[in-house]
Parts: C-alpha cells; structure tokens; sequence
C-alpha cells in the first residue's frame, strides 16, 4: 500500500470514528464534563504507550507546546457550540469551514501548495457550509434562532485550523511521528480536565462514576480518529488530510438523524451532498 492510498484510508476512518465521538459527546447532559471525560480516557488509554516510544526532544516540546493552546481553543470553543444547537446544524459547519482555514493556514505558514481544482473543491465545500449556515426561509441573519452557536462553531473551525497546521508541523519536526502523537494525546487532556473540575466538580465526579463505560467508548474512538489523522499528516499535505477528515460532516447528520431525534431537512441532505463532494474533489484535485 503506497502512502497516499494509506493517507486516504486513514483520513476516512478518522472521518467515521471523529462523528462517532462527537455523537457520543453530544448525547450527555453536560458537553463540557462530556468532552473532559473522553480527553481523561483517550490520555489514560494511550499512557502505556510513552514507555514505548522515544521520549520527545527538544524540536518536539516545542511543538506540544505550540499545539495545546490551539487544541484547548478549539475545545472550549466546540463546548460553546454544541451546548447551543443541534449536531446535524453546527458540525457541519464547524468541519466544513476548517479545510478552507486550514489550506490558508497551511499557505502561509507550511508553504504547502494546491492545485486550482482542489481551491475549487474547497470553495464549493464552503459554499455548502453557508448553506448549512442559513436562517429558516424568511428570517434574517440579525434573527437566526441559532446565531451564536454558529459564531462558536465558526471559531471551533479556526481552532481546527490551527491546530492542523501545528499538528502537522509537529509529526514532521518529531524524531517519531508516534512519540508527537502519543504525548499530545497525554497533554491535551490537561486543560479541559482541569476547566471541568474548575468549574463543573460535581458533575464530573458524578460522570466519572456513572459514565465512566462511555467516556472510554468515546476516548478509543477519539484515539483512532486523530491518531488516524496526525500520522497521515506525516504522508500527505496537511489540507487534504483536513478535507478527508471533514466528510465527517456526512456521518454526523446522519448519526445525528437516527440517534439523537435530530432534523435533517432537504436543504441540509443538498449542502451535505455538495460539502462532501467538494471536499473529496480537493482531495483528487491535484
């Protein structure tokens, strides 16, 4: 299998395994203690592997310490949203805005190039998250129903992108590949945890008692996905890394349809169908 083919199928799976976890996340009564619980266990989880591999050097600090505060923003960011509205409405744009961010990103801090026809797969793909983004017919944006949670699940797209690029800056600049993606993994569970004990003790505590089965469900499957993503950051350009992974939006409106009693809607079934295809056109773009 040569590494593009490789690439591909692990941004695919990383796309499933991401919707799952966000479903699962999503289906808790508190998102924040939610998210907390699946970074703890996804930590906890992959702890037995940093007496595995080589410890990080100095190159790779440096990149941690880049990444935590992006992948913290995205988080607290992607709380904000999801406390706010529907799955099937935010993730979608969350997701499909971040390859377009992600590219730009990737532009000018990585000097990674695309080809024209994948810029077109990308704008298509952002067409279709303003789509999604849309006000019930007759209603303005000054009185969107869900306003704000598209402002937090736009800034969740911005912390996405950001921690792109510095996860693929990371991979690239470790010794291992693995060692970037096992300690991140360790140290991204810090910030939230420690903003849920802060401000949700209880209910984390409560969480980690009764919950406890799903927050491990949610870590596995958080594990796959990213570690799935971060490791063909180091095959391929970290955007169509980026555009693979965002066909999550497709999963999590359906799972979001089936399991959580959430609407879909013909509008949002079209913008679905038109951000996948963009998003699969800028992978084969060139």
């Amino acid at each position: 299998m040569n590494s593009q083919i490789l690439a591909i199928s692990l941004g695919l799976m990383s796309a499933v395994t991401l919707a799952a976890a966000n479903m699962s996340v999503k289906m808790g009564s508190d998102i924040l203690v939610g998210r907390a619980i699946l970074s703890l266990s996804a930590a906890l989880l992959i702890l037995p592997a940093a007496f595995i591999v080589p410890l990080p050097d100095t190159a790779t600090w440096t990149a941690l310490l880049i990444a935590m505060p992006a992948h913290f923003f995205y988080q607290i960011c992607l709380v904000q949203a999801m406390q706010r509205a529907d799955l099937s409405l935010i993730f979608p744009v969350m997701r499909g805005s971040a390859p377009l961010l992600t590219a730009l990103s990737a532009l000018l801090f990585l000097n990674e190039q695309l080809a024209s026809l994948a810029w077109a797969g990308l704008l298509m793909a952002t067409g279709a998250v303003i789509a999604f983004a849309l006000p019930p017919r007759g209603r303005g944006f000054r009185d969107h129903p869900h306003g704000a949670a598209l402002l937090w699940a736009l800034g969740t797209a911005i912390g996405i992108a950001l921690y792109n690029v510095a996860d693929a800056r990371g991979v690239r600049l470790a010794h291992s590949p693995f060692t970037f993606i096992v300690w991140l993994f360790l140290l991204d569970s810090i910030l939230i945890t420690a903003a849920a004990t802060i401000m949700r003790r209880d209910a984390l505590r409560q969480a980690v008692a009764m919950k406890w089965r799903y927050g491990v469900a949610a870590g596995a499957l958080s594990i796959l996905s990213f570690g799935a993503a971060l490791y063909a950051f180091g095959l391929i350009e970290a955007a169509k890394v980026s555009a693979l992974r965002e066909t999550s939006v497709v999963f999590a409106a359906m799972m979001g349809a089936l399991f959580l009693g959430e609407g879909f809607g013909r509008r949002r079934i079209v913008a679905a169908g038109i951000l996948a295809t963009g998003l699969v056109r800028m992978q084969f773009g060139g």
